[in-house]
């Protein structure tokens, strides 16, 4: 897909496709992160800060509940009907 810019007030605007924003699960307000390689501009959501240490919370909370468990069932040669 190309696309060209549009004057916006004295900015450049990129008008994106209510389809890809709705495949990224993009909004209106959701903040988008611009960075650049120094050849292409890469436009990202920025993910829920919150969401990654949640998700460390939860794994150290079934590593302590499951531990044992889950360490017997990555054991080479076990199953977990054993």
């Amino acid at each position: 897909m190309i696309k060209t810019l549009t004057t916006h007030g004295n900015s450049a605007a990129l008008i994106i496709d209510k389809a890809i924003l709705e495949l990224l699960k993009i909004g209106m307000d959701t903040p988008l992160e611009i960075v650049t390689d120094g050849r292409n501009l890469i436009i990202s959501p920025v993910q829920d800060a919150g969401r990654e240490e949640r998700v460390k919370k939860a794994l150290v909370k079934v590593n302590a509940r499951h531990g044992a468990t889950l360490k017997k069932l990555a054991a080479p040669g076990t199953s977990a009907t054993k």
